[in-house]
Formats: C-alpha cells, sequence, structure tokens
C-alpha cells in the first residue's frame, strides 16, 4: 500500500506465472545487479529501465521494483530524504509479488534490506543523512549460480 499525502492506494500488480520466475535472468537484469552492488545506482537505473520498458508480462514489475530500490540509494547518496523513502517504499510494494525468489534474485533478502534501509532512514530524519552508514555496502544477493 502507498500512500499520496493522505489518500493510500495499492500497487497492483497481476497474478504471476510461476514460470516467469523460473526463467534465467536475462543479460540486463544481472547487469543492473552487478551495477547495484559497485554502488553505480544511478547507473542501473538506466540499465534496468531499459529491461523494464521492453518487458510487456508482469515479471515487469519485478524489474521495476528492483530499479526503483537502486534508485532510493541514489537518492540516499544525494540526501534526499524524501526521494529515499518514497523509492523504498514503492519498490518493496513491486517486489512482493515475487518472494522469495524469482529469476535468481534473491527477493525477500532485497525487500529485507529496503525495510531495514528505510528504518534507518526514518531514524535518521532529513537532517542526519549524512550519517546513514553504507557498511555493510547494500547489494542484491543472487539465489543460482550466473548463467554463462
Amino acid at each position: 500500500m502507498l500512500s499520496d499525502g493522505d489518500q493510500a492506494y495499492p500497487i497492483r500488480c497481476p497474478p504471476l506465472t510461476e514460470t516467469w520466475c523460473h526463467e534465467p535472468p536475462p543479460r540486463q537484469l544481472l547487469e543492473g545487479v552487478e551495477q547495484f552492488n559497485r554502488g553505480e545506482y544511478f547507473e542501473q537505473h538506466e540499465t534496468l529501465e531499459l529491461l523494464w520498458r521492453a518487458e510487456t508480462r508482469s515479471v515487469r514489475r519485478l524489474y521495476q521494483g528492483i530499479l526503483q530500490i537502486g534508485v532510493a540509494f541514489h537518492h540516499l547518496q544525494r540526501r534526499n530524504y524524501h526521494g529515499v523513502v518514497y523509492m523504498l517504499t514503492r519498490g518493496t510494494a513491486y517486489l512482493q509479488p515475487f518472494t522469495p525468489a524469482c529469476q535468481g534474485i534473491d527477493v525477500a533478502s532485497l525487500i529485507e534490506l529496503a525495510a531495514s534501509t528505510l528504518r534507518v532512514v526514518e531514524q535518521l530524519g532529513p537532517a542526519r543523512l549524512d550519517e546513514f552508514s553504507w557498511q555493510p555496502k547494500p547489494s542484491i544477493r543472487l539465489t543460482e549460480q550466473r548463467p554463462d
């Protein structure tokens, strides 16, 4: 559920077809994950946006959720409190239907990363975002060996 001012609204994700989650991860997804894990959050946004826009099936919401979590960390680097909170919340909502894992991505651990980051960011508040600890470095975990 997302909030836009005083009005809450759900993120609508069509029902999943489990075969999507059992497909191997697309090359661009793996590239975006590598960029995220190197802290290249803007670049991962660019990579995953191409994948998200090209995909017509509901699995595109997985890519959108990962993309938005990365955008949240980009906002955190730039100390944009509202952007961090909004993107962590929204990205998590898109990822929920894909738990625990999809296309080799450990979605459950990514949601936990987003939730723990959100807790810390909210405790720090806008004025203290520069105190955010980047250790351990945020990363997306893979559930399977990367295909050659």
